[in-house]
Protein backbone atom coordinates (compact mmCIF):
# COMPACT_ATOMS: atom_id res chain seq x y z
CA UNK A 1 0.00 0.00 0.00
CA UNK A 2 2.53 2.76 1.00
CA UNK A 3 4.73 1.97 -2.44
CA UNK A 4 1.53 2.29 -4.32
CA UNK A 5 0.59 5.62 -2.25
CA UNK A 6 4.41 6.72 -3.28
CA UNK A 7 4.22 6.07 -6.96
CA UNK A 8 0.80 8.13 -6.82
CA UNK A 9 2.15 10.69 -5.77
CA UNK A 10 5.45 10.76 -7.54
CA UNK A 11 3.11 10.59 -10.59
CA UNK A 12 0.86 13.55 -9.49
CA UNK A 13 4.13 15.19 -8.96
CA UNK A 14 5.14 14.54 -12.07
CA UNK A 15 2.06 15.76 -14.11
CA UNK A 16 1.85 18.43 -12.26
CA UNK A 17 4.74 20.42 -12.05
CA UNK A 18 4.84 20.98 -15.79
CA UNK A 19 1.39 22.29 -15.66
CA UNK A 20 2.50 24.67 -12.76
CA UNK A 21 5.53 25.68 -15.06
CA UNK A 22 3.28 25.94 -17.93
CA UNK A 23 1.10 28.15 -16.58
CA UNK A 24 3.54 31.05 -14.83
CA UNK A 25 4.32 31.53 -18.50
CA UNK A 26 0.85 32.77 -19.60
CA UNK A 27 1.43 36.14 -18.76
CA UNK A 28 4.43 36.11 -21.09
CA UNK A 29 2.68 34.49 -23.99
CA UNK A 30 -0.35 37.03 -23.85
CA UNK A 31 2.25 40.31 -23.52
CA UNK A 32 3.67 38.49 -26.62
CA UNK A 33 0.47 37.68 -28.51
CA UNK A 34 -0.05 41.65 -27.81
CA UNK A 35 3.21 42.95 -29.15
CA UNK A 36 2.79 40.95 -32.33
CA UNK A 37 -0.47 41.67 -32.90
CA UNK A 38 0.24 45.70 -32.87
CA UNK A 39 3.48 45.15 -35.11
CA UNK A 40 0.56 43.72 -37.51
CA UNK A 41 -1.39 46.84 -37.25
CA UNK A 42 0.97 49.19 -36.87
CA UNK A 43 3.11 48.03 -39.62
CA UNK A 44 0.81 46.23 -41.83
CA UNK A 45 -2.27 48.07 -41.19
CA UNK A 46 -1.48 51.62 -40.11
CA UNK A 47 1.79 52.04 -42.17
CA UNK A 48 1.70 49.81 -45.22
CA UNK A 49 -2.03 49.84 -46.20
CA UNK A 50 -3.34 53.62 -44.73
CA UNK A 51 -0.05 55.99 -45.36
CA UNK A 52 0.21 57.18 -48.71
CA UNK A 53 2.80 59.26 -48.07
CA UNK A 54 6.42 57.82 -48.56
CA UNK A 55 8.56 59.92 -46.30
CA UNK A 56 6.21 59.75 -43.78
CA UNK A 57 5.63 56.07 -43.55
CA UNK A 58 9.13 55.42 -43.79
CA UNK A 59 10.11 57.63 -41.09
CA UNK A 60 7.09 56.19 -38.62
CA UNK A 61 7.85 52.71 -39.44
CA UNK A 62 12.24 53.80 -38.50
CA UNK A 63 11.41 55.15 -35.35
CA UNK A 64 8.65 52.50 -34.78
CA UNK A 65 11.39 49.61 -35.20
CA UNK A 66 13.91 51.60 -32.98
CA UNK A 67 11.50 51.54 -30.02
CA UNK A 68 10.06 47.89 -30.69
CA UNK A 69 14.07 46.42 -30.80
CA UNK A 70 15.09 48.04 -27.65
CA UNK A 71 11.65 47.49 -26.15
CA UNK A 72 11.66 43.91 -26.65
CA UNK A 73 15.48 43.46 -26.15
CA UNK A 74 14.95 44.56 -22.31
CA UNK A 75 12.50 42.20 -22.09
CA UNK A 76 14.32 39.29 -23.37
CA UNK A 77 16.87 40.12 -20.54
CA UNK A 78 14.44 40.86 -18.03
CA UNK A 79 12.76 37.23 -18.39
CA UNK A 80 15.94 35.68 -19.19
CA UNK A 81 18.82 37.03 -17.16
CA UNK A 82 19.62 34.28 -14.43
CA UNK A 83 18.66 34.98 -10.60
CA UNK A 84 21.57 36.47 -8.47
CA UNK A 85 22.15 33.91 -5.31
CA UNK A 86 24.74 34.15 -1.94
CA UNK A 87 27.55 32.43 -2.61
CA UNK A 88 28.27 28.25 -0.97
CA UNK A 89 29.71 30.05 2.01
CA UNK A 90 26.88 31.30 3.22
CA UNK A 91 25.12 27.81 3.62
CA UNK A 92 25.22 26.27 7.02
CA UNK A 93 27.39 22.89 7.06
CA UNK A 94 24.99 19.83 7.61
CA UNK A 95 26.21 19.59 11.14
CA UNK A 96 25.14 23.21 12.17
CA UNK A 97 21.96 22.58 10.30
CA UNK A 98 21.54 19.45 12.72
CA UNK A 99 22.76 22.00 15.58
CA UNK A 100 20.45 25.01 14.89
CA UNK A 101 17.36 22.41 14.23
CA UNK A 102 17.68 19.75 16.95
CA UNK A 103 18.04 22.71 19.90
CA UNK A 104 15.04 24.09 21.51
CA UNK A 105 17.14 27.09 23.11
CA UNK A 106 16.40 29.99 21.09
CA UNK A 107 19.57 31.31 22.76
CA UNK A 108 21.74 28.60 21.39
CA UNK A 109 20.14 28.91 17.95
CA UNK A 110 20.73 32.73 18.12
CA UNK A 111 24.31 31.84 18.75
CA UNK A 112 24.99 29.53 16.14
CA UNK A 113 23.89 32.07 13.62
CA UNK A 114 25.68 34.79 15.02
CA UNK A 115 29.05 32.42 14.83
CA UNK A 116 28.51 31.60 11.73
CA UNK A 117 27.72 34.91 10.00
CA UNK A 118 30.52 36.59 12.05
CA UNK A 119 32.90 35.90 9.09
CA UNK A 120 30.06 37.32 6.42
CA UNK A 121 29.40 40.58 5.15
CA UNK A 122 26.36 40.79 6.34
CA UNK A 123 25.35 44.00 7.84
CA UNK A 124 21.39 43.18 8.07
CA UNK A 125 19.30 41.95 10.84
CA UNK A 126 16.20 40.26 11.48
CA UNK A 127 13.15 42.51 13.27
CA UNK A 128 14.45 41.30 17.04
CA UNK A 129 17.94 42.04 16.16
CA UNK A 130 19.37 38.39 15.05
CA UNK A 131 20.90 36.93 11.69
CA UNK A 132 18.71 36.75 9.18
CA UNK A 133 18.66 32.97 8.32
CA UNK A 134 16.28 31.14 5.88
CA UNK A 135 15.42 28.18 6.88
CA UNK A 136 14.13 26.79 3.41
CA UNK A 137 17.70 27.56 1.78
CA UNK A 138 19.55 26.61 5.13
CA UNK A 139 21.77 30.04 4.48
CA UNK A 140 22.28 33.10 6.44
CA UNK A 141 20.61 35.61 4.00
CA UNK A 142 22.85 38.34 2.47
CA UNK A 143 21.93 41.77 2.58
CA UNK A 144 18.62 43.09 0.97
CA UNK A 145 17.77 39.30 0.04
CA UNK A 146 14.83 37.41 0.40
CA UNK A 147 13.49 34.21 0.05
CA UNK A 148 11.10 33.83 -3.16
CA UNK A 149 8.87 31.86 -2.44
CA UNK A 150 7.32 31.24 -6.06
CA UNK A 151 11.55 30.64 -7.73
CA UNK A 152 12.04 28.92 -4.33
CA UNK A 153 15.40 30.42 -3.45
CA UNK A 154 16.75 33.48 -2.12
CA UNK A 155 17.72 36.38 -4.24
CA UNK A 156 20.17 38.84 -4.05
CA UNK A 157 18.55 42.36 -3.97
CA UNK A 158 14.90 41.26 -4.79
CA UNK A 159 12.35 44.03 -5.43
CA UNK A 160 9.42 41.36 -5.87
CA UNK A 161 8.26 38.83 -8.18
CA UNK A 162 6.72 39.80 -11.35
CA UNK A 163 4.52 37.10 -13.21
CA UNK A 164 4.78 39.39 -16.14
CA UNK A 165 8.27 38.36 -17.05
CA UNK A 166 7.90 35.15 -15.25
CA UNK A 167 11.18 36.33 -13.03
CA UNK A 168 12.14 38.05 -9.93
CA UNK A 169 13.30 41.50 -10.33
CA UNK A 170 16.31 41.24 -8.74
CA UNK A 171 20.01 42.18 -8.68
CA UNK A 172 20.87 41.23 -11.76
CA UNK A 173 18.14 42.05 -13.99
CA UNK A 174 16.81 45.46 -12.12
CA UNK A 175 18.21 47.76 -14.70
CA UNK A 176 16.73 45.32 -17.94
CA UNK A 177 13.33 46.15 -16.17
CA UNK A 178 13.45 49.63 -15.42
CA UNK A 179 14.35 50.03 -19.40
CA UNK A 180 11.62 47.54 -20.64
CA UNK A 181 9.46 49.79 -18.14
CA UNK A 182 10.54 52.87 -20.01
CA UNK A 183 10.53 51.48 -23.86
CA UNK A 184 7.22 49.73 -23.09
CA UNK A 185 5.72 53.45 -22.04
CA UNK A 186 7.50 54.83 -25.10
CA UNK A 187 6.37 52.14 -27.42
CA UNK A 188 2.87 52.72 -26.15
CA UNK A 189 2.80 56.69 -26.48
CA UNK A 190 4.42 56.27 -29.70
CA UNK A 191 1.49 53.80 -31.12
CA UNK A 192 -1.75 55.73 -29.48
CA UNK A 193 0.09 59.29 -30.77
CA UNK A 194 0.73 57.89 -34.21
CA UNK A 195 -2.97 56.63 -34.44
CA UNK A 196 -4.92 59.63 -32.77
CA UNK A 197 -5.31 61.74 -35.89
CA UNK A 198 -6.92 58.53 -37.28
CA UNK A 199 -8.90 57.98 -33.53
CA UNK A 200 -9.95 61.84 -34.45
CA UNK A 201 -11.24 61.02 -37.73
CA UNK A 202 -13.08 57.97 -36.93
CA UNK A 203 -15.11 60.18 -34.44
CA UNK A 204 -15.79 62.85 -37.04
CA UNK A 205 -16.99 60.49 -39.71
CA UNK A 206 -14.47 60.84 -41.87
CA UNK A 207 -12.38 57.73 -41.65
CA UNK A 208 -13.41 54.27 -43.87
CA UNK A 209 -10.60 51.91 -44.08
CA UNK A 210 -11.12 48.39 -43.92
CA UNK A 211 -8.55 47.97 -40.93
CA UNK A 212 -9.96 50.61 -39.17
CA UNK A 213 -10.40 48.12 -36.21
CA UNK A 214 -6.70 47.44 -35.79
CA UNK A 215 -6.02 51.15 -35.88
CA UNK A 216 -8.59 52.21 -33.74
CA UNK A 217 -8.13 49.62 -31.27
CA UNK A 218 -4.06 49.80 -31.33
CA UNK A 219 -4.99 54.02 -30.32
CA UNK A 220 -7.60 52.77 -27.22
CA UNK A 221 -5.14 49.89 -26.22
CA UNK A 222 -1.67 51.81 -26.28
CA UNK A 223 -3.31 54.76 -24.11
CA UNK A 224 -4.79 52.46 -21.80
CA UNK A 225 -1.55 50.45 -21.36
CA UNK A 226 0.45 54.33 -20.98
CA UNK A 227 -1.32 55.29 -17.89
CA UNK A 228 -0.43 52.21 -15.92
CA UNK A 229 2.89 52.53 -17.27
CA UNK A 230 3.18 56.02 -16.45
CA UNK A 231 2.57 54.92 -13.03
CA UNK A 232 4.33 52.23 -12.53
CA UNK A 233 7.32 53.60 -14.05
CA UNK A 234 7.48 56.62 -12.01
CA UNK A 235 7.46 54.81 -9.04
CA UNK A 236 10.41 52.85 -9.93
CA UNK A 237 12.33 55.75 -10.55
CA UNK A 238 11.55 57.16 -7.12
CA UNK A 239 12.90 53.81 -5.73
CA UNK A 240 15.88 54.12 -7.72
CA UNK A 241 16.06 57.79 -6.85
CA UNK A 242 15.87 56.55 -2.73
CA UNK A 243 18.16 53.44 -3.51
CA UNK A 244 14.83 51.35 -1.84
CA UNK A 245 13.88 48.26 -3.82
CA UNK A 246 9.75 46.98 -3.17
CA UNK A 247 10.39 45.47 -0.53
CA UNK A 248 12.89 47.79 1.31
CA UNK A 249 9.87 50.45 0.88
CA UNK A 250 7.41 48.14 2.55
CA UNK A 251 9.48 47.40 5.08
CA UNK A 252 12.86 49.13 5.80
CA UNK A 253 16.26 47.54 6.16
CA UNK A 254 17.31 46.98 10.48
CA UNK A 255 20.58 46.93 10.66
CA UNK A 256 22.49 46.75 14.16
CA UNK A 257 21.11 49.97 15.13
CA UNK A 258 17.62 49.12 14.33
CA UNK A 259 15.24 50.17 11.07
CA UNK A 260 16.93 52.68 8.33
CA UNK A 261 14.74 53.77 5.75
CA UNK A 262 17.83 55.42 4.22
CA UNK A 263 20.48 52.99 5.07
CA UNK A 264 21.51 52.59 1.26
CA UNK A 265 20.71 56.16 0.34
CA UNK A 266 24.28 57.60 -1.06
CA UNK A 267 22.28 60.73 -3.03
CA UNK A 268 20.32 60.35 -6.77
CA UNK A 269 23.06 60.69 -8.83
CA UNK A 270 25.08 58.14 -6.86
CA UNK A 271 21.86 55.60 -6.67
CA UNK A 272 21.18 55.77 -10.28
CA UNK A 273 24.76 55.12 -10.95
CA UNK A 274 24.80 51.54 -8.25
CA UNK A 275 22.16 50.21 -11.50
CA UNK A 276 23.30 51.55 -14.68
CA UNK A 277 26.97 52.03 -14.23
CA UNK A 278 29.55 55.11 -14.97
CA UNK A 279 29.50 54.32 -18.93
CA UNK A 280 26.71 57.17 -20.19
CA UNK A 281 26.54 55.31 -23.86
CA UNK A 282 25.23 51.95 -22.03
CA UNK A 283 23.17 53.68 -19.82
CA UNK A 284 20.41 53.30 -22.48
CA UNK A 285 20.73 49.23 -23.86
CA UNK A 286 20.04 46.22 -21.60
CA UNK A 287 23.30 45.31 -20.98
CA UNK A 288 24.71 44.37 -17.90
CA UNK A 289 26.86 47.89 -16.62
CA UNK A 290 25.14 47.50 -12.80
CA UNK A 291 28.03 47.90 -10.01
CA UNK A 292 28.79 45.42 -7.34
CA UNK A 293 28.60 41.86 -6.53
CA UNK A 294 25.07 41.68 -4.77
CA UNK A 295 26.54 40.81 -1.94
CA UNK A 296 28.10 43.88 -0.56
CA UNK A 297 26.26 47.48 -0.33
CA UNK A 298 27.44 51.02 -0.34
CA UNK A 299 25.87 51.95 2.53
CA UNK A 300 25.30 55.59 4.22
CA UNK A 301 27.23 57.33 7.67
CA UNK A 302 27.96 54.67 10.19
CA UNK A 303 27.43 51.84 8.33
CA UNK A 304 30.66 52.26 6.46
CA UNK A 305 33.17 51.66 9.23
CA UNK A 306 30.43 48.27 10.18
CA UNK A 307 31.66 46.74 7.11
CA UNK A 308 35.41 48.38 6.76
CA UNK A 309 35.53 46.24 10.18
CA UNK A 310 35.09 42.94 8.47
CA UNK A 311 37.85 43.56 6.34
CA UNK A 312 35.73 42.91 3.20
CA UNK A 313 35.50 46.16 2.05
CA UNK A 314 37.34 49.59 2.09
CA UNK A 315 35.21 52.57 2.50
CA UNK A 316 35.00 56.30 1.81
CA UNK A 317 33.45 59.20 3.09
CA UNK A 318 30.03 57.76 2.72
CA UNK A 319 30.37 54.64 0.05
CA UNK A 320 31.89 51.62 0.07
CA UNK A 321 34.18 50.60 -2.73
CA UNK A 322 32.24 47.30 -3.96
CA UNK A 323 32.80 47.59 -7.61
CA UNK A 324 32.95 43.40 -8.21
CA UNK A 325 31.49 41.61 -11.08
CA UNK A 326 27.75 39.93 -9.73
CA UNK A 327 27.98 36.80 -7.98
CA UNK A 328 25.66 35.47 -10.91
CA UNK A 329 28.69 36.11 -13.40
CA UNK A 330 31.37 34.28 -11.32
Amino acid sequence: MATSRNSSSCCSEFCVLPCIRCIKWIPVFFISCIIIWSYYAYVYVLCLSTIENVVEKSLMLVFYHIILVLFVWSYYQTIMTPLGTAPKHFKLSPSLQHALFTTDNDVERKQILEQFSASLPVLNKSIDGGTRFCDKCYQVKADRSHHCSVCGKCVLKMDHHCPWVNNCVSFTNYKYFLLFLGYALLYCIYGSLSTLPYFIQFWEGSFVHSGKFHILFLCFVAAMFSLSLVALFGYHLYLVAQNKTTLEAIRPPVFSYGPDKQGYNLGCKRNFIEIFGENKLLWFFPVHTHLGDGIRFPVRGSNVNQYNSMGNTQGTDLTVNCHIMPAAYI
